[in-house]
């Protein structure tokens, strides 16, 4: 997500940064880059050229130019105007109405509206507690209502039953009944979409708005279709009234022209971001923490949320009190490598922390992967438990047969047991400087701490890396 566009953004801004004191033209060449690098993400003009003018106007004033660090100011400036294209705050859903709050999901056919639906109903059923019903209008697309109900069986929410022939209007009325005397909390509308806007859909979908008064009307893009997602959503504003914007495979948008035109064209708050078909692939969208992604500067209160909802609590103590102790054995370097795996792997916590664009570079060029976590786990698994536990006793011979048995190389068992080594020594510097509360201090101190570790474990090239010293086990103090 944003890719392209962070890696031109992070050129112009590490020029900036390196000079000493800045002139009005260097920050007006600054922003034609900014500029050409915008437009090339596929953000609509008139909200580029809104965006520059804004940024130019700020950056251009004596407080940046004077200042100690005018660079750093600049950055500041694009930042902030940056979160206020995307919408500042973040945009929950509102449903504090008398139940059930009706849902009424709306939007073109392919964009995910259906699959979305369900990860809605997930999210609201799982992390709110509330009781949910899911109903399929869509009457045209075959087996679109079968395909809700296989989604809802897999999530275990409840479906509608399907009545042949009923029109789109009748089933919400019938949802409506339903949901009331069987006193559900939100009642989801997953609407019938067209290949194209057209006035019979936008009448269909006014008329099922008639008649459920829904609290939330939510359009769902594909992110993937660039400016024609961001044509498509002023379609919909210009005739029904939304309150929200869903945008699908974020995860597959390298350039995230769409996510940074929406709500400038539409003036609606983007709500959420699918990313992925698994049903738990759908997060709220934070402004704030968007826009430090695409400046390279990490997205670390997500990283700690993914920690906090992928580790088990009981684990996470029981690494606590070994930490405490200054113990760290190969069994818990396995554990630490499951975790990062259940995180999402490498590359999702590389886009997190800042200061990783090294580590990036190294994922997108093939030179590290996702596979080392599991070719990290097989080097350990053919190893036996008393070597796990004490890793001195892996001399030459113990070596070779950890490598067959694994299908790496001799040098492979070697850098894994380096990797091993330096975060035991970091685990036993950790009790000297004071345990836990020295650990926290590191986190406070960004990528200059312990986070900053992983840039050395992904930049080291080919092979295995040495990997994250103090980044790994902070998550556990974390959770």
């Amino acid at each position: 997500m944003f890719d392209s566009l962070s890696d031109r953004l992070g050129g112009v801004f590490a020029a900036l940064r390196g000079r000493g004191a800045l002139n009005e033209a260097d920050v007006r060449a600054a922003m034609r880059e900014v500029r050409i690098a915008l437009l090339e993400a596929d953000v609509a003009l008139p909200v580029v050229r809104s965006f520059v003018d804004s940024v130019t106007e700020k950056a251009v004033g004596q407080n940046v130019l004077r200042s100690i660090t005018p660079g750093q100011q600049v950055v500041k400036i694009v930042n902030d105007a940056l979160v206020d294209m995307l919408g500042s705050d973040t945009a929950d859903l509102e449903l504090d109405v008398t139940p059930p709050a009706i849902i009424m999901m709306v939007g073109l056919q392919g964009s995910g509206k259906t699959t979305t639906t369900a990860k809605i109903a997930k999210r609201l059923t799982e992390k709110d507690r509330k009781k949910v019903l899911m109903a399929s209008l869509d009457v045209n697309r075959p087996a679109a209502q079968e395909q809700l109900a296989v989604l809802g069986s897999q999530i275990n929410v409840a479906t509608l039953p399907v009545v042949a022939g009923q029109q789109p209007v009748e089933i919400a009325r019938r949802a409506l009944n339903a949901a009331r005397l069987q006193g559900y909390d939100v009642l989801m509308l997953d609407t019938a979409g067209r290949l194209h806007v057209d006035q019979a859909l936008m009448d269909e979908m006014r008329a099922v708005s008639d008649v459920s008064s829904p609290a939330e009307t939510l359009l769902v893009v594909d992110a993937l279709t660039g400016q024609d997602a961001v044509n498509v959503a002023k379609s919909f504003t210009d005739q029904v009234s939304l309150t929200g914007v869903i945008l699908t495979r974020m995860d597959g948008d390298a350039r995230g022209g769409a996510a940074l035109s929406m709500r400038a064209v539409t003036g609606k708050p983007i709500k959420f971001v699918g990313t992925g078909e698994k049903l738990d692939g759908l997060e709220l969208f934070h402004p704030s923490r968007v826009a430090g992604r695409i400046l390279g500067m990490g997205d670390v209160v997500s990283l700690v949320e993914r920690a906090a909802e992928s580790i088990q609590v009981e684990d996470a103590e029981a690494m606590a009190a070994k930490m405490a102790k200054g113990q760290f054995d190969l069994n818990d370097l396995r554990q630490q490598l499951a975790q990062m795996q259940k995180m999402g792997g490498l590359g999702a916590l590389a886009g997190m922390i800042p200061g990783m664009k090294k580590a990036q570079a190294a994922m997108a060029s093939g030179a590290v992967s996702d596979k080392m976590l599991i070719h990290m786990d097989a080097m350990i698994g053919s190893m036996t438990a008393k070597e796990r536990a004490k890793p001195e006793l892996l001399q030459a011979k113990r070596k070779i047969r950890i490598a067959k048995g694994s299908g790496t190389t001799v040098q492979d068992v070697n850098k894994l047991l380096k990797m091993h080594q330096e975060m035991a020594t970091a685990m036993k510097k950790l009790k000297k400087m004071g345990g836990m509360k020295a650990l926290m201090g590191m986190m406070g101190g960004g990528a200059g701490g312990g986070l900053g570790g992983l840039a050395g474990m992904l930049g080291g090239g080919g092979g295995m890396p040495p990997v994250f010293p103090a980044n790994s086990f902070q998550f556990h103090e974390l959770t």
